[in-house]
C-alpha cells in the first residue's frame, strides 16, 4: 500500500517541488494551498489531491486534514512547509505583520500538528518534518528579528515535541534550509516601513542590496532539500536536524567554535 504525505504550502517553490517528487516516487500526496482554484500543474498527477488550506485558519485546518484522511485512509508523514518572511526594523513593524509572521511560521505548524495528532495516535505512529531555516538555529540576522523569532520558536517547539511524542512512536524532524533557487524568497519578503523614521535606512538599504545581489548560482539547489526530506520520510536518515547548504553549515560551524560575543561581532561587521 502506498504511503501518504501531507504537505503545506504547495502552490510554488519548495512545497510544489516536494509534492511532485513524492508523487513521482509513488506516494499519495495531500497537497495543500490557500488558492487551489489557481493550481494547474499538480492536478495532472493522479496520486495528488489538492486541499484548500490557510494554516492560520483553524476551520480550514480541521476540514483539510479530515478530507485528506478520508481521501487516502491514512497519513504517514506531514511536511510543515508553509511560511513567510517579514524583515526590517522591529520599531517599524505594523502590529498585524508581527502577528502574521508568528501566525504563519509558528502557530500554523502547531495548528496542523494538533489536527493530525489524533490520527497518528490512532495509527500508533507518524512523522512531522518541520521546515525551518539556518536562521532558526545558527544565527539571527540584522533586521530579521521577527523571522528569526518565528523560526527559533519552531525549533523549540519541535525539540520539545520530540520528547513528548517519542513514546507514542511519533517522530519529529527539522530541516534548516537557506535560500534556494526558484523559491522567490526576496520577492515575497514583507519589509517593515515607516517614512517618519529614517534611522534604520542605511542598514535596511545594505541588507536589501545584499539580498538582491545574490544570483541563482549562490543559492542552494532545492532538490538537495527535497532529497533530505525524502531521506527522513523513508527512514534513510534519522537525523533530528538536517542543515542544508554551504552558508548554513558554515555559520553553524562558526557559532559552535567561537565565543558568542566574537561570533556576533563578526556578523555585525559583515553587515
Amino acid at each position: 500500500m502506498s504511503k501518504t504525505v501531507f504537505i503545506t504550502g504547495t502552490s510554488s517553490g519548495l512545497g510544489k517541488l516536494t509534492a511532485k517528487h513524492f508523487a513521482q516516487q509513488g506516494w499519495n500526496v495531500a497537497a495543500t494551498m490557500r488558492t487551489p482554484e489557481k493550481e494547474t500543474e499538480l492536478t495532472q498527477y493522479p496520486n495528488i489531491k489538492i486541499f484548500k488550506l490557510d494554516v492560520t485558519n483553524l476551520e480550514q485546518v480541521k476540514t483539510a486534514t479530515e478530507q485528506a484522511i478520508a481521501a487516502f485512509g491514512k497519513i504517514d508523514v506531514v511536511v510543515n512547509n508553509a511560511g513567510m518572511g517579514t524583515y526590517g526594523a522591529l520599531e517599524l513593524a505594523k502590529e498585524e505583520d508581527i502577528d502574521w509572521q508568528f501566525a504563519v511560521n509558528t502557530r500554523g505548524p502547531i495548528n496542523v500538528i494538533r489536527a493530525l495528532l489524533p490520527h497518528f495516535r490512532q495509527n500508533n505512529g507518524g512523522m512531522f518534518i518541520n521546515i525551518s531555516s539556518f536562521m532558526g538555529i545558527t544565527t539571527a540576522v540584522p533586521l530579521g528579528s521577527l523571522y528569526n523569532m518565528s523560526k527559533f520558536a519552531l525549533e523549540g517547539l519541535t525539540e520539545g515535541l520530540y520528547y513528548e511524542l517519542k513514546p507514542l512512536n511519533i517522530h519529529l524532524r527539522l530541516i534548516e534550509q537557506g535560500g534556494s533557487k526558484g523559491n522567490n524568497f526576496v520577492e515575497s519578503v514583507v519589509w517593515n516601513q515607516n517614512p517618519d523614521i529614517t534611522d534604520y535606512d542605511e542598514l535596511t538599504s545594505k541588507l536589501q542590496n545584499l539580498m538582491g545581489s545574490r544570483d541563482e548560482s549562490q543559492l542552494d539547489d532545492p532538490m538537495e532539500i527535497v532529497n533530505a526530506i525524502d531521506d527522513l520520510a523513508t527512514g534513510k536518515s534519522n537525523k533530528f536536524r538536517t542543515v542544508i547548504g554551504n552558508m548554513g553549515n558554515m555559520l553553524m560551524n562558526m557559532r559552535n567554535t567561537m565565543p558568542i560575543e566574537e561570533y556576533m561581532e563578526k556578523m555585525a561587521a559583515f553587515f
